[in-house]
């Protein structure tokens, strides 16, 4: 059996009392004081999230545009220094390899942030796919990354900052190199939890002190299962519920993010579901109970069985269970519907996906 990893934050998470899981290789925390808890804080005001397990490539070279271009989805060529954006690495079929953050740092030189549980397939997809010469260096094992999401999340990371008004005044997906805390830290602003918030890039060795000064601010820490909660809140997907390699991203209702103006791999079959559509589509469902639906329950209306469930949690914000799953194209939002628990159906309602949005 493969050893299983640790972050740079472990022994943080230890010696606060968290409970930990075993997450795509790592052991890492599910929660501290308890999920709610934890969402609450997110929502109302700042939590922080040990995200260290995820990826972080760095990819250099003259031709490094030109690979990015081929091998996302987004239009990498609109970004300018210090801008980052969602994407997705597509595959010759049209599925998703995996669902990434690209951010340019310079003309010939690119950072990439992929999903934990992909690391080992994207970067040998990537080095495979690589005729550019294009240096991809994986910086992972050297590195930590907090995610500090929340309505004062911005306001503390700024605080902290030895350049509280540059990083006060970064856009949604702009980055910067500041310190924080006295931490030289990567910061884009950006998350997954719906919230305003930062991930902050720093070297593993620094990632205790960087993770206590937030604490010491007052910014609470969370575990994954908060973090589930707030995505699925935020209608934000989630790789291996709500992509895959065979499934088109347009089911996702991903369309927003794929260009439409250059060529890519795997475009062919993309570009014909985005004009044709797709026979199921990502939609939420907002339960009648509190209870959380499990990933693969049928969902039904009337005699019919017109779907599957893809992610389901309680939502401490709406006092229900929430849901995504894909449904029959051809059914409308306000449609009720029934979630199948062990044989017993549990009523809802098909809702857009994006139960929660800051205002």
């Amino acid at each position: 059996m493969a050893e299983t990893l640790t972050t740079p934050l472990h022994a943080a998470h230890m010696a606060l009392g968290a409970r930990m899981v075993p997450f795509a290789g790592y052991d890492m925390p599910v929660q501290y004081t308890g999920i709610i808890a934890e969402s609450q804080a997110v929502r109302e005001g700042a939590g922080m999230f040990d995200v260290s397990h995820m990826a972080r490539l760095d990819l250099t070279g003259e031709n490094v545009l030109s690979y990015l271009e081929w091998v996302t989805v987004n239009d990498v060529a609109k970004l300018t220094d210090g801008q980052g954006q969602y994407s997705m690495l597509p595959n010759r079929h049209g599925g998703v390899v995996d669902d990434i953050i690209v951010y340019r740092e310079g003309e010939n030189h690119y950072k990439m942030v992929v999903n934990a549980s992909n690391h080992a397939k994207d970067v040998a997809h990537l080095k495979a796919l690589n005729e550019y010469g294009v240096v991809i260096e994986d910086e992972t094992a050297g590195t930590a990354m907090i995610a500090v999401q929340g309505p004062t999340a911005g306001g503390i990371v700024a605080g902290l900052s030895s350049d509280k008004a540059r990083v006060d005044g970064l856009a949604f997906f702009e980055t910067a190199h500041v310190q924080v805390a006295g931490v030289d830290v990567f910061a884009a602003r950006s998350g997954y939890t719906g919230e305003d918030g930062f991930e902050l890039v720093c070297q593993a060795g620094d990632a205790e002190r960087l993770w206590q000064a937030l604490l010491d601010a007052g910014v609470v820490a969370c575990g994954l299962g908060s973090r589930d909660v707030l995505r699925v809140e935020a209608g934000l997907p989630l790789y291996g519920h709500e992509l895959n390699d065979e499934l088109s991203p347009i089911a996702a209702g991903l369309g927003w993010v794929i260009s439409k103006e250059k060529d890519f791999l795997g475009c062919a079959p993309i570009k014909k579901a985005r004009k044709e559509g797709t026979p199921q589509k990502l939609q939420g469902i907002r339960l009648q109970s509190k209870r959380v639906a499990v990933p693969g329950s049928p969902v039904s209306v009337g005699e019919r069985v017109v779907g599957e469930i893809s992610s389901g949690v309680y939502s401490p914000l709406l006092g229900c269970g929430i849901a995504f799953a894909f449904i029959d194209s051809s059914l409308p939002q306000g449609t009720d519907c029934a979630v199948d628990f062990r044989g017993k159906p549990e009523g809802g309602t098909i809702v857009n996906k994006r139960f929660y949005k800051r205002t």
